[in-house]
């Protein structure tokens, strides 16, 4: 075993208290976003085996089978195949997609051909792979996943009454819906700026009007009552993204999409194509080892709108809020779902009304987080790590199986086991 020292990201979208108070350690005024637990080059975790710090990717690299074990290098070669996050929502993320792998080869292989720099503002292909991704929330945790079936969408733009979303909804009703979906989506990200910006004004003070009359109990308009009750109680997340990005065109394609509310242990997958960003909370998040995101809007950063619409996958999504599930022969494992190789998310409970102390396997590769109360990881030889929450550990492959313990008597512990489905 050996325990990770990790990176924080400080993006400024990033909350400034979130990973202090899971952590118990002092805000630095400044966003703390992301806590990187992995290999990826951009910033990997350090172990110390005795001879100094040394980044985690250099150690698999040097030795792929003896870290990952046979199966995950033959499937996957000298790379940790995932990233595991602690992700902290001050703001909205930007709103986004994600390329399928032959996408993404594809992408890669021609930006390369062009001698684009990697680093280039323009550059969409970082690398060569997917990004799924899956994240579970430690707390309330919103955000916004899929496309929304076009007749409520639809409503909703109708009952706004402004003038730049009216002939969306001609569009939206008109039309089949993945056509209709991707014209309209084509027409707000190609709509010129200054239009845009009043259009965007207009909507955010539209959403605030119906987010006050709703939380007052009004709904005698006869557009407001058509609309759905998630529709109804997600009028001020709406809104609050326009105080964001009061110009952006992702402030209007927002409206497009499903917004989901996770309640703690519950997580969201995220595949190749589906429209998402998440708006505020805090969560564990595991994700393929990429960084490939093409961006619809909410950010100042590239927006490459033929390359997007060739991403997107423009079918209505109903979320699929995922439970973990029960393992059968696990000593108290709980399965998060994914149709991926790359990652496997679980979690332990320990102490309080659960068992004190757990089994682990050490038959793949995996990080061990702890997310709650003090826990302690035993090896086959009795050597202790003593984790807190926000600190985790990397377990090499083909070792003996491990415990895990809550420190405290009676007291609740959780631990998150990222690892391979191979």
């Amino acid at each position: 075993m050996d325990r990770l020292t990790n990176a924080i990201r400080p993006y400024p979208w990033g909350s400034r208290t979130a990973l202090p108070e899971l952590m118990g350690t002092a805000p630095t005024g400044e966003p703390q976003a992301e806590l990187w637990m992995g290999a990826h080059p951009g910033a990997p975790s350090t172990v110390d085996r005795g001879h100094g710090p040394q980044p985690l990717n250099a150690l698999i690299d040097a030795d792929p089978e003896g870290e990952l074990g046979s199966a995950a290098a033959s499937r996957f070669g000298s790379a940790l195949p995932f990233l595991l996050k602690l992700l902290a929502a001050g703001e909205p993320l930007s709103l986004q997609v994600h390329p399928d792998l032959a996408r993404a080869r594809s992408g890669f292989a021609a930006e390369e051909a062009r001698g684009v720099p990697l680093d280039a503002f323009n550059r969409n292909y970082k690398d060569a792979n997917h990004k799924p991704e899956l994240i579970c929330a430690l707390g309330a945790f919103d955000g916004l996943c899929g496309f929304r079936r076009p007749e409520q969408t639809a409503l909703l733009l109708e009952a706004l009454a402004v003038p730049g979303l009216m002939p969306l909804v001609q569009v939206l009703r008109a039309k089949p819906a993945a056509q209709a979906l991707q014209e309209v989506l084509t027409t707000v990200l190609s709509t010129d700026p200054e239009t845009t910006a009043t259009t965007v004004r207009q909507t955010t003070e539209a959403l605030e009007r119906a987010a006050k009359a709703v939380e007052a109990g009004d709904t005698t308009d006869s557009a407001l009552a058509a609309l759905s009750t998630s529709i109804l109680s997600s009028l001020g997340s709406y809104a609050s993204i326009g105080h964001f990005y009061p110009e952006d065109a992702g402030t209007i394609a927002a409206l497009l999409l499903n917004h989901i509310r996770l309640a703690p242990g519950e997580a969201l997958f995220l595949g190749a194509g589906v429209p998402h960003a998440y708006l505020s909370g805090l969560g564990v998040e595991i994700l393929a080892n990429s960084d490939n995101v093409l961006r619809c809007g909410l950010t100042s950063k590239h927006v490459d709108i033929p390359e997007l619409l060739q991403v997107v996958d423009f079918s209505p999504l109903d979320p699929d809020i995922l439970r973990p599930v029960p393992l059968p022969d696990a000593d108290g494992e709980e399965l998060y779902e994914a149709p991926i190789d790359e990652f496997r998310l679980s979690r332990f409970t320990l102490g309080g009304t659960a068992p004190q102390n757990r089994r682990v396997s050490g038959a793949t590769p995996q990080i061990l987080l702890s997310t709650e109360g003090t826990t302690v990881l035993t090896d086959a030889d009795g050597t202790s790590i003593t984790l807190h929450p926000g600190e985790s550990a990397f377990v090499p492959a083909g070792g003996p199986d491990l415990r895990i313990g809550s420190a405290v008597a009676d007291t609740r512990s959780t631990v998150f086991r990222a690892t391979v489905s191979v």
